[in-house]
């Protein structure tokens, strides 16, 4: 290992003259750096281009598809929807941001004390863009959720991608890209089309089929990752329970593996009366006899995904799922 001692031979003169240079340096390069750190930057988001003035001193945010992002970088939040952040992400521990509610209950008016000059917006507050343009005319509104009818790793990456450029975090941005890339690929590569494939919502106790492409969260992986669905119900939707399929039908399809999204893990794990997935699913007789149950191919997303929705969930899902590929 290179030492960082200077060599013995450097006279005392010569190592003042050294540091007597470093000294003088110091203001010079620090004032070129800030000369060279970018004023602004303009980005694609889901409306068109937008630009933003850097840095931006106050921001606002309500996409769930970005909090953990932000959150990993340090990035410092005046406002947020913070009623919405699962208790992993330690926005929820800092009493200084201005919390604006849910997207049921939102408290909009809010946003005006924020005074942002950014709104990172999407997902569930979507519907608000336009309410929060009024309340906070000077703000740039920046939304990159992914957007229905594109493959999903493409927008997790787009998004990322944008955060960086905002907040200079372009080097951790790729990274998580890469990461993202580099799980899909393991899954694919473990993957027997052979094996068919169920997604499953339970909430409230009551189970939910998830269809593929187009179910909540568990959808699109089937596009992404290649998987054989065992089950094709025409009109599947997006309904965040998943849909109405009976518990009957979904075991005649015996899959061989099931993906499940534990909904009330991220919201109400705390009421009384909460169920995990995980004993619904074990305590349902039509399942019992369905070859991922029975096999021990019941995965579990983590279980504040329904609240977090970011580049990382999906990682990580991901890796998992490849672990237990890899060891079939």
């Amino acid at each position: 290992m290179r030492s960082s001692r200077l060599p013995r031979l450097v006279s005392a003169g010569a190592l003042a003259a050294l540091t007597l240079s470093a000294c003088s340096g110091t203001p010079a390069t620090e004032e070129t750096a800030a000369a060279a750190a970018p004023t602004s930057v303009t980005v694609q988001d889901n409306h068109g281009t937008q630009t933003v003035e850097l840095p931006a001193t106050s921001v606002v945010a309500t996409d769930n598809s970005t909090f953990e992002t932000l959150d990993s970088w340090g990035v410092e939040l005046s406002a947020a929807a913070v009623a919405l952040m699962p208790e992993t992400i330690s926005y929820t521990q800092d009493p200084s941001i201005v919390d604006l509610g849910n997207h049921r209950e939102p408290d909009l008016e809010a946003v005006v004390a924020a005074d942002p000059d950014l709104i990172v917006n999407g997902g569930r507050f979507a519907q608000y863009r336009e309410d929060l343009a009024e309340l906070a005319p000077d703000a740039t509104i920046v939304e990159v959720d992914p957007r229905d009818g594109q493959p999903l790793d493409a927008e997790l990456k787009r998004g990322t991608t944008v955060m960086g450029e905002l907040f200079g975090h372009q080097a951790e941005a790729e990274a998580l890209n890469d990461a993202l890339d580099a799980s899909i690929a393991r899954v694919k590569a473990a993957y027997d089309p052979g094996t068919t494939v169920m997604g499953l919502i339970v909430s409230g106790g009551e189970i939910g089929y998830v269809a593929p492409s187009h179910g909540r969260t568990i959808g699109p992986m089937f596009d992404v990752l290649g998987l054989t669905p065992a089950l094709q119900v025409p009109e599947g939707s997006d309904d965040h329970q998943g849909d109405d399929i009976s518990v009957e039908a979904i075991a005649a399809s015996n899959p061989g593996l099931i993906i499940v999204m534990d909904r009330d893990a991220a919201v109400s794990a705390q009421e009384a009366g909460y169920t995990p997935a995980a004993q619904v699913i074990e305590g349902s007789q039509a399942l019992r006899g369905v070859r991922a149950v029975q096999d021990g191919n019941v995965l579990h997303l983590p279980a504040d995904t329904y609240t977090n929705e970011g580049i990382q969930t999906y990682t990580e899902f991901f890796d998992t799922l490849a672990d237990r590929l890899e060891q079939a």
